[in-house]
């Protein structure tokens, strides 16, 4: 059932967001996106939605995407299986056609179209555009997985500056042509270190660091990266979080500010983190 609110209380949700808005007006905000909240379409929709109101109070939303079942699907459609190694798809030139196809394709343009359909103004690129992501690649075993060697940012701080919302899929390629599929958590960071972004939100399919892995009360809200390499070594932070914390550690020792880890599942979290005293998932600070 639908909350009625009143006009009054309307009022106080936008007043109390204000010290929020000021705080983020005019600062650079990088989102990875993917996982579920990319799959189920409502959650697409208020994602979308989010974003836009972000860039109609004047933040500079920059948003990353990945695609990884979309992928997978497509190349199921086409005869070919997915292949892993420690959570890395094995990549050979057949697969990277289908990853750019997917990524800087379908994907990005769907979002770039939905992020208008709500009233913002954004423009689609791949990592490949203006030399956005240079990469090298990662290992032999892996194929086409590229390793970042080099980020331009001028073509995002271009459109920034021409208030539109940059929607980058993480394609790259190097000085010879050859196209790589990057990681999007570690393209995230890097791009939100070129930035010198105020904040990077990483969305996922969990509630954040969790004490217990399978107790969402155990949430950590706060932590530092000492903190952080405490629990990997307490095995608190294993499997699948680990390259995610990595990711946030390699944004911080890049310039962000500090990063959140949040669950892209819950509707409206993006809104909840920056714009309220709550905030959601855990957030890594520096120290």
């Amino acid at each position: 059932m639908e909350t009625q609110f009143s006009n009054v209380e309307r009022a106080e949700v936008l007043t109390a967001a204000l010290p929020y808005i000021k705080k983020y007006n005019g600062k650079i905000v990088v989102i990875k996106y993917g996982g579920n909240a990319m799959v189920n379409e409502q959650l697409k929709q208020q994602v979308m939605e989010d974003i836009t109101l972000l860039w109609l109070i004047g933040v500079k939303v920059v948003l990353v995407h990945g695609g990884g079942p979309e992928i997978s699907e497509t190349m199921a459609r086409l005869g070919k299986k997915a292949e892993f190694v420690n959570g890395l798809r094995v990549t050979d030139k057949e697969t990277v056609d289908i990853v750019q196809m997917v990524l800087a394709g379908k994907i990005n343009k769907t979002l770039v179209n939905l992020i208008q359909m709500k009233g913002g103004h954004a423009v689609g690129l791949s990592g490949i555009d203006g030399g956005i992501i240079e990469a090298t690649m990662k290992n032999e075993a892996l194929g086409y997985v590229g390793e970042i060697t080099k980020i331009r940012p001028q073509p995002i701080t271009d459109l920034l500056e021409k208030n539109y919302i940059p929607v980058i899929s993480t394609v790259a390629s190097d000085r010879q042509g050859n196209t790589y599929n990057i990681n999007g958590d570690t393209a995230a960071a890097y791009i939100a270190g070129a930035l010198g972004a105020e904040r990077l939100i990483m969305m996922t399919d969990i509630a954040g660091i969790l004490r217990d892995k399978d107790d969402p009360s155990t949430l950590i809200p706060h932590i530092t990266v000492e903190e952080a390499k405490e629990l990997y070594a307490s095995g608190v932070i294993s499997g699948g979080m680990i390259p995610k914390v990595d990711c946030c550690i390699e944004a911080l020792e890049h310039g962000v500010d500090n990063v959140v880890i949040m669950d892209g599942r819950v509707p409206h979290s993006i809104l909840m983190e920056l714009l309220t005293d709550e905030g959601a998932g855990t957030m890594v600070m520096k120290g």
